[in-house]
């Protein structure tokens, strides 16, 4: 197991939170329409401003709970499961009865976080038909917490999909994209991404992670863990590799999610947040300009786009008129300032 640290000078935990949030307020009143609906609305999508006020949506809502029970999680010692449970069940919970969980969540999350409020066993809340991208939508910080070892930030990645989202492919994708995070921050370069998720993804393929998941297997169909958990990095293998062949000959004027996917899946919305990254690595806010004007989930996209963009580059990625407007600032900064430090 192998333990590193990325790089806070360019404060990689603002950068991806700010950056996540943004992508989330930009793409929330594009969701759910199509290109030509939204250029007509929104005028030349390389213009796109910030909405204002700047809301965002059960996106960013989430990832503020989970990393609210990182925190306290790991406030009583080295992160496992047996701490790890717990305080992100109960951020979980406390957000499907918010009177701010109005933000057209998915049915999913909504569904499994009215079964976790009791004390019943996560597996049974969990629902393992679903890998919907609300699976890793929200899992970013785990790609931020200093001090995790390889074991811990994916087990953690997949457990925390698992409250809600069972299905074998959202816990292959959410483990993905808080590896990308983490080795974005770190300071990997964009060009040899797509190829080390996929040899992560190679070197996972046959790995269920027990301590973390315990029996969650057996409420499938899947006839041992390991069929189980192959099926998710299989379609996160080929979600990738139609990244990689979008990227061969780029079409940056054309709608990402005609390449990649529309992005309501786990897979999908990690691929095409990929794609609108790796189009414009050194663009932030193009990158989410172009998440945001897509046919699919665009909040969602674009979420993801601006965490790995923000991994990438750091606070310095986004105009400061916009991360100064964006809803629960003070939220986000409490929780960057933490990983940041």
């Amino acid at each position: 197991m192998t333990t590193t640290t990325p790089p806070r000078t360019k404060q990689a935990a603002t950068g991806v939170l700010t950056g996540l949030a943004l992508g989330d307020a930009l793409g929330f009143p594009t969701e759910f329409d199509d290109v030509p609906s939204i250029l007509a609305t929104r005028g030349p999508w390389r213009q796109m401003e910030l909405p204002t006020p700047a809301f965002v949506t059960d996106d960013t809502q989430m990832t503020i709970a989970l990393g609210r029970g990182l925190r306290t999680a790991m406030d009583g010692g080295p992160l496992t499961p047996e701490r790890l449970v717990g305080p992100v069940r109960r951020e979980f919970v406390a957000w499907y009865h918010s009177p701010d969980n109005n933000r057209a969540p998915g049915r999913t999350c909504l569904q499994a976080c009215e079964l976790l409020d009791g004390d019943r066993a996560w597996q049974e809340a969990s629902r393992t038909a679903s890998k919907g991208c609300g699976a890793n939508m929200r899992v970013a910080p785990l790609g931020l917490v200093p001090r995790l070892g390889d074991e811990q930030r994916a087990g953690a990645a997949q457990l925390q999909a698992a409250l809600t989202h069972g299905h074998p492919t959202a816990l292959a994708a959410s483990d993905l994209l808080a590896h990308a995070v983490f080795l974005l921050a770190g300071g990997a370069e964009p060009l040899g991404l797509i190829g080390r998720l996929r040899s992560y993804a190679y070197d996972n393929r046959g790995r269920y992670l027990t301590r973390w998941l315990g029996d969650l297997w057996r409420r499938t169909h899947h006839a041992s863990p390991e069929a189980f958990i192959g099926l998710g990095w299989d379609e996160c293998l080929t979600a990738l590799a139609s990244v990689q062949d979008a990227l061969r000959d780029p079409s940056p004027e054309t709608d990402p999610c005609e390449r990649t996917g529309d992005g309501w899946t786990a897979e999908e919305a990690l691929a095409t947040a990929l794609h609108c990254f790796l189009l414009f690595p050194d663009e932030p806010v193009t990158a989410l300009r172009r998440a945001a004007c897509t046919r699919g989930d665009s909040d969602s996209i674009a979420c993801l786009t601006g965490a790995l963009a923000g991994a990438h580059l750091g606070a310095a990625a986004w105009p400061q008129e916009w991360s100064e407007r964006i809803e629960y600032r003070s939220d986000l900064l409490s929780l960057a300032a933490l990983w940041d430090a």
